[in-house]
């Protein structure tokens, strides 16, 4: 991917260099010369700073999948997260598309203001470009973060599921189903019981039933002398529990949530980490507006079976036509060859033709049969 670095192969970005310190240290990754541009302080300007592709610092990173800059990034003012390069694309399309899903996780919690439904000059969300990809940890990810799997592009009129259809998604198409059959992770709430409510009821069930137990028939039909009972609390019965009860933590992940009275929903958008402690940076001074998908707005139509040969343009490139290459041969010189056109005596009809390079060898054979016979 070229970015449209003015100073490629430096270190660090010299007086001619056209683009800022900020944009140089996401751009090669440098998480120290991030750092210290940080402490300086950033500059609006600095902050919201292009390259020829439009794409920002955090763009890059994004796609690159620099995630100590992306979590350094949190932290700088003036930055509008939201901000589209010349595809339309945004840092989360860029982190969706490169399937760098911790990326899509950093971006989701602590970059506050973070629009879901953004769309690029296609008109396609987030999420229907991971639908696209095949990308299934993205959507399921943006799908417990609120993003609107109702929504429908303006060109075809297709929602993220049926793009997953149509482009053989079959992992997205899996997951989104497992999730709309459990739409709320509730093991994420403090209300939240491991046990099984049922459990106690059934074992009283079984154990009030006159039925001997499996064990008691294995001991009656086998009789062995040594076989026990597991005792309760004892080894044995802590080895099946820390292994395969529901309690156990080989099955279970304990974690504290920021709401744990509210616990991620399908549909739902949770706030980032920032905006929950009340530590979120100012906004941007110029934000771009929130997009109003209208009728009159014109979008580049996509077409799944043509993408390798739009992915295959510079990304700097204009739409013009294709340059035409007519391919012609040369004339060939009248001296390269010879035409025999010899005529049989009694026959008007002509023979095949004779080249010259058939009419020296001929020539050499004859004279090699010459010199033979004059030997001999």
């Amino acid at each position: 991917m070229s970015e449209g670095l003015s100073c490629p192969g430096k270190e660090t970005p010299g007086p001619g260099c056209r683009l800022g310190a900020l944009y140089w240290a996401c751009a090669h990754n440098n998480p120290v010369q991030l750092q210290a541009v940080l402490d300086a302080g950033v500059s609006p300007e600095e902050a919201t700073q292009v390259d020829s592709n439009g794409r920002t610092g955090l763009m890059v990173a994004c796609y690159r999948g620099f995630k100590s800059i992306v979590a350094l990034l949190s932290r700088c003012p003036f930055l509008d997260v939201n901000q589209q390069d010349k595809d339309g694309d945004t840092a989360l399309m860029l982190a969706v598309q490169a399937d760098h899903v911790l990326l899509v996780g950093l971006l989701l919690n602590y970059f506050p203001g973070l629009d879901l439904e953004r769309r690029d000059r296609r008109g396609l969300t987030a999420l229907m470009k991971a639908a696209i990809r095949d990308r299934s940890e993205c959507v399921a990810t943006l799908l417990m973060a609120g993003a609107d799997l109702t929504s429908v592009d303006p060109v075809r009129g297709k929602t993220a599921l049926e793009w997953a259809l149509l482009t053989d998604s079959f992992d997205v198409v899996w997951r989104i189903r497992q999730l709309l059959r459990r739409p709320c992770a509730e093991q994420l709430s403090q209300h939240y019981q491991l046990e099984w409510p049922a459990l106690r009821g059934l074992v009283a069930q079984a154990q009030a039933q006159a039925t001997p137990s499996f064990l008691e028939r294995l001991q009656a039909n086998l009789s062995l002398s040594s076989a026990q009972c597991p005792q309760e609390g004892g080894v044995l019965d802590h080895f099946v529990t820390i292994t395969t009860s529901l309690a156990s933590p080989f099955l279970a992940t304990a974690c504290h949530s920021l709401c744990p009275d509210h616990p991620p929903t399908l549909g739902t958008r949770s706030r980032s980490v920032p905006e929950l402690l009340g530590t979120a940076p100012p906004p941007p001074l110029s934000p771009q507006p929130p997009q109003v998908v209208s009728s009159s707005q014109v979008f580049v139509p996509y077409n799944p079976q043509g993408m390798f040969s739009q992915w295959l343009q510079p990304r700097n490139s204009t739409s013009s036509p294709v340059p035409k290459i007519l391919l012609s041969k040369a004339p060939s010189s009248p001296s390269q060859f010879k035409l025999m056109l010899p005529r049989y005596e009694g026959r008007q009809s002509l023979a095949l033709p004779l080249w010259q390079y058939q009419e020296l060898r001929m020539q050499r054979k004859r004279q090699e049969e010459e010199a033979r016979k004059a030997q001999n």
